[in-house]
């Protein structure tokens, strides 16, 4: 049994739980068991509003979840979060970042993330892999994922991999060293969410971004072979404990 930490880094509104399935700590466990992660035993850390592992050892694994807020903002808890990722790092302890995860991992490690230039990716964004890597099975050279963000990775951490680019997203997911991955992407979210948010944030993100977005939606999505990639990554690099 994997004992995996969800360092939760927003919430879903209230009026939104029902459209996606609940807040993160109902919707990442109940995505990644689809996925094949039936044995993993999940811990829920609510770290913006400050609640963190007493220390790193306390789970296999962590998953950094989405967020509002931005990595570069200057709230306590984001640079409690950036430190604490360093930790794992140095330990050599498995993470993957979602979104504002993702992000989270670039910045702590020495990378940059900003506003994108092109403004806000939203729908469904087609991603190409850049560099295979064994637990990407099955294997599959591009895929499709919703995507919800503003800010982007401008600059990879030193000895990051970039292992897939989209054409508004240029880093969509890359590692660092075997244990911590990134990926831009919401693989988690359902399109009825998606939708519901790109409908509530118009002024925001722009009439026609919103358009593009909500069109987008007719597409496949591969969020069953993505989260089988996560589940590979983590197992690959921890050993259960009975």
């Amino acid at each position: 049994m994997l004992k995996i930490g969800l360092l939760i880094c927003g919430h879903v509104r209230n009026d939104f739980q029902e459209i996606l399935g609940g807040n993160y700590r109902d919707v990442f466990p109940a995505y990644l068991g689809r996925a094949g992660a039936a044995d993993w035993a999940f811990s829920f850390y609510d770290v913006c509003q400050g609640q963190f592992p007493g220390n790193i050892h306390e789970c296999d694994a962590y998953i950094c979840s989405g967020s509002t807020a931005s990595v570069y903002d200057p709230d306590p808890w984001i640079e409690t979060l950036k430190a604490f990722v360093r930790s794992l790092w140095e330990a050599k302890k498995p993470f993957v970042g979602v979104c504002f995860g993702h992000q989270m991992l670039a910045e702590a490690l020495g990378g940059r993330v900003q506003k994108s230039a092109q403004g806000w990716c939203v729908g469904v964004h087609e991603m190409r892999i850049l560099e295979t890597q064994s637990w990407m099975t099955p294997p599959q050279a591009q895929f499709n994922l919703l995507m919800m963000c503003q800010d982007q990775v401008q600059v990879l951490p030193a000895d990051a991999v970039h292992l897939a680019t989209t054409n508004a997203c240029p880093v969509a997911m890359f590692k660092v060293g075997k244990t911590m991955l990134g990926l831009q992407a919401h693989p988690e979210f359902n399109k009825p969410y998606n939708q519901a948010l790109m409908h509530d944030r118009v002024a925001r993100m722009g009439q026609k971004t919103v358009e593009i977005g909500l069109e987008s939606l007719q597409k496949v999505t591969h969020e069953t072979t993505v989260g089988q990639w996560i589940v590979a990554f983590v197992n690959t690099q921890t050993q259960p404990k009975n």
